[in-house]
């Protein structure tokens, strides 16, 4: 669960430390007090998409830092683990910055991460729900994705779409074999001369750089020649041979040495300079016994130079990258010869149907088996929600030949009234309605979902009254065994809570700011009589408040 968050510099919240609690919270306050800034803030941290405007004015970038509780079961330890972010104490905490000019830097457990491992992250910590989720409900694929969130099968589902990629491709590649085989085959035939002149050419980069550098001696070997000799006369073979003189330099400091202890040093140096002339010697004489002057040989190393830059040329390569034209050209001709046999890409495109067939009809027995146990769960949920009578249905519908998203999509139903057909979602429910039933799929779906912290961002609109309360008790009820927060403006949501924080706003030398309080059992019933009675506050505002929370009222 969600333990603690710091907030700094953030729209119009200067410095924020919040510690929460298990169970079910409530955030209240007037309207545009800050209340959602929050949940904005830690959405944020969690990867959510960063904007400059974030920033508090005249600032220079705005701080959120999140820690959580390692959740049980596992797998993002498991994952924290892989990445090597694993802090070792049972914790998680995620930092992230963000610049005036909305660029952002996001930390996780102390190390700096992208933006994507921190959203995967997240995606195993919080689940927060806008405050217009239920119209996303309308859209179809908002729809499906509910589905196959719901009932573990995303990852099903991703696998039905790259099949169906797959099988789409080699079906394009066909048609297009029986639609231009002519220009294919003309393609093909340039594309198989080629690999064959560069394959002739055998080319090979490290016979390149040798051929450079064995042409490079050839071409100077007169000259090399000439060198060794000077070279080797000067070292040994003239009247003042350098080997020569030191040895002669070497036996006098010897004999002095004798003498003095002093000249111990120096005799060291020149006896290790003479053993290293002495390498020299025999290495630079080695060296021109293997000198050659071979016309022939570099005739023919040229001609094979000749033969590559040539082939370079013609290509507008670098004759580096000749071997990568040769692999490409070779993937081209491949994917051409393929084409040019429709037989053979019709094959090939049955099988591929086949493996998409196969694994999307045991996706759609799941989707149907989840559909009608959200249908029951969710109509069930309707009831309680002053929605008497209603029913609430998943229609799964094939699609002929399938889909990206398998071989069927799913469209909500819904009817108000028993003895009402059942009709789209969309064009049945009206805007308290449809509170109301997005309001049972969220709180059904996360039922079964293993995200420990849940965040409801106003979800409550367009409701009240004694369906107020029954929300209340909902929410009240998912917090038993998970950390719930709701962001709400309904007094009888707020009195449901296990705590209740009140956001506010605060003017200090003219500039607007947010302030959180931490409500005690007193501060909530006047916050929630608050919430009940508008601008004047009666006693028996209050003792409506104190009832529906629970607590006595002093005075």
């Amino acid at each position: 669960m969600l333990r603690h968050l710091s907030i700094r510099d953030f729209v119009i919240v200067d410095q924020l430390e919040l510690d929460f609690e298990a169970g079910f919270g409530a955030l209240t306050g007037e309207t545009g007090a800050g209340k959602s800034i929050l949940l904005d803030a830690l959405g944020l941290v969690l990867g959510g998409k960063a904007e400059s405007g974030v920033v508090r004015t005249g600032q220079a970038k705005a701080e959120i830092l999140a820690e959580f509780e390692l959740p049980e079961g596992g797998a993002l330890r498991d994952w924290l683990i892989e990445q090597e972010l694993d802090s070792g104490d049972g914790s998680v905490l995620m930092r992230r910055v963000i610049d005036s000019g909305g660029r952002s830097k996001t930390w996780l457990n102390g190390v700096p991460v992208v933006l994507a491992q921190m959203r995967a992250a997240g995606e195993w910590l919080a689940d927060i729900h806008g405050q217009h989720a239920h119209h996303a409900l309308l859209r179809a694929d908002a729809q499906l994705e509910l589905v196959d969130a719901h009932g573990g099968l995303s990852a099903q589902a991703e696998e039905v779409a790259e099949l169906y990629r797959a099988w789409s491709a080699l079906r394009r590649a066909r048609e297009a074999a029986e639609h231009g085989a002519l220009s294919t085959e003309r393609e093909r035939e340039l594309l198989a001369w080629q690999v064959n002149e560069l394959r002739e050419l055998a080319f090979d980069p490290q016979e390149w750089a040798t051929l450079n550098q064995e042409q490079t001696r050839l071409a100077h070997a007169a000259g090399l020649i000439a060198g060794s000799a000077e070279v080797l006369e000067g070292l040994a073979d003239s009247e003042y041979a350098v080997v020569s003189q030191l040895d002669r330099l070497l036996a006098r400091v010897a004999d002095m040495a004798e003498h003095d202890g002093q000249l111990a040093d120096v005799q060291e140096l020149l006896s290790g300079a003479s053993i290293q002339l002495d390498e020299a010697l025999h290495a630079m004489r080695r060296y021109r016994d293997r000198l050659d002057v071979d016309p022939e040989r570099l005739a023919e190393i040229d001609q094979r130079i000749q033969a590559v830059t040539g082939m370079a040329r013609k290509h507008k390569v670098a004759p580096e990258s000749l071997p990568d034209l040769m692999a490409d050209s070779v993937l081209r001709l491949e994917r051409l010869t393929r084409q040019a046999d429709p037989e053979a890409l019709a094959r090939e495109e049955s099988v591929a149907k086949a493996r998409f067939m196969a694994a999307a009809g045991v996706l759609s027995a799941e989707r149907r088996r989840v559909a009608e146990a959200l249908s029951a769960a969710v109509t069930d949920a309707m009831q309680s929600l002053a929605m008497a009578g209603a029913r609430f249905e998943i229609a799964v519908r094939p699609v002929e030949e399938g889909c990206a998203s398998g071989l069927e999509t799913v469209e909500f139903l819904v009817t108000a009234n028993a003895s009402q057909p059942l009709r789209p979602l969309a064009k049945v429910a009206s805007g308290g309605e449809l509170s109301r039933i997005g309001l049972a799929i969220q709180v059904i779906a996360s039922r079964s979902a293993a995200t420990p912290t849940l965040i409801f961002d106003e979800v409550d609109v367009g409701i009240g009254g004694r369906v107020a309360e029954i929300v209340g008790r909902l929410l009240k009820q998912l917090g038993s065994d998970r950390q719930v927060m709701c962001v709400t403006h309904l007094p009888q949501v707020a009195a449901q809570a296990d705590w209740q924080w009140t956001i506010s706003k605060d003017t200090r030398d003219g500039e607007t700011l947010s302030r959180v309080r931490c409500l005690s059992p007193g501060e909530r019933i006047e916050e929630i009589a608050r919430m009940l009675g508008g601008v004047h506050i009666t006693d028996t505002t209050r003792d409506h408040a104190a009832e529906m929370l629970g607590l006595p009222r002093a005075g």
